[in-house]
């Protein structure tokens, strides 16, 4: 399949010249056009309800149940515990606050998370991680979904966090009401009717949000999900350069963006095990955002950042 037709790529096709410093702001141009957004987004939010009614309907009625299947390919019982208790500590979080960019930096959880799959990167991310038995939180776009939805389907299977990352990866800010609810709406059937659960984790494109993007979420009960050191890894700088920034910028309660997606990711995978292995020699635990909001919570009172991307 070429990448005109899933366009894989497209964090490379050119990022916005006028950026805000780089520990602040992810990339990628928009999709499609505003106005082809506006045309097709009450569409495919119709489409993607249909979905998910549809793989509901086919669970209820054909084949061995998902608990079953898993069981038949060895890789053990499907264990829901850990979704609720990830439910509950996002909760808890957003009783008192709508982001989260740290921790309080009182425990030693690092939080590992990538954007902008899944991709034909992703198999190889989750290799590295299953080997260091890592799990890392995965903010995916659901347009890519139609492509590479084996990688959220196994990302679900071995126990990862999947977000929302939008469906066709826009700048929210730019977005009317309803465009702005279609865009997470639609990627949240997909990560539904793939397995992965109802997300209640959001990561904006770009770092773009406002008011009306919050009030969205709040719509949705979902929290958004900022960072504190960003590799520019889509970049590609070298190995030993995104692996010292994560180094450099690690501390507890840390939020580290990478991505799995968007492009050429080879050297972000060739990066992750020495990041792994750095961060344990500082006595970091890599985690999902679920475990650090348990373990080590935002703290009460932190000022919303401007919208990061600009615009």
């Amino acid at each position: 399949m070429s990448d005109d037709r899933w366009r894989w790529n497209f964090d490379d096709e050119g990022r916005p010249t006028s950026r805000p410093p780089a520990e602040n702001v992810p990339g990628g141009p928009p999709k499609m056009s505003r106005r082809r957004r506006r045309r097709l987004g009450p569409t495919i939010a119709a489409v993607a309800v249909l979905v998910v009614l549809l793989a509901v309907a086919l669970h209820r009625t054909s084949g061995p149940s998902a608990r079953t299947r898993a069981i038949d390919r060895g890789v053990g019982v499907l264990d829901r515990r850990p979704a609720e208790s990830d439910a509950k500590a996002v909760a808890s979080v957003l009783a008192y606050t709508p982001f989260v960019r740290t921790g309080a930096e009182r425990g030693h959880d690092v939080a590992l998370t990538f954007d902008d799959g899944p991709g034909p990167y992703t198999p190889q991310i989750l290799d590295v991680l299953r080997r260091a038995h890592v799990h890392a939180t995965f903010f995916e776009i659901g347009e890519l979904m139609r492509y590479f939805g084996a990688s959220t389907e196994r990302e679900a299977r071995e126990g990862d966090v999947i977000g929302d990352h939008t469906e066709t990866h826009p700048f929210m800010a730019e977005l009317s009401a309803r465009e702005q609810y279609n865009e997470l709406f639609e990627a949240r059937a997909r990560i539904e009717a793939l397995g992965g659960g109802r997300p209640v984790l959001f990561r904006p494109p770009y770092g773009s949000y406002n008011h009306t993007t919050l009030k969205e979420l709040r719509r949705l009960h979902m929290l958004m999900v900022l960072w504190t050191v960003d590799t520019n890894d889509y970049q590609l700088p070298g190995v030993r350069t995104i692996v010292s920034r994560v180094l450099a910028g690690a501390k507890p309660g840390a939020i580290i963006l990478l991505h799995d997606g968007g492009g050429d990711r080879a050297e972000t995978v060739a990066a992750l095990p020495a990041i792994i292995r750095g961060l344990r020699k500082r006595g970091l635990h890599p985690v999902t955002i679920p475990r650090l909001l348990r373990e080590d919570p935002p703290p009460h009172g932190e000022a919303l950042p401007p919208n990061l991307s600009g615009d």
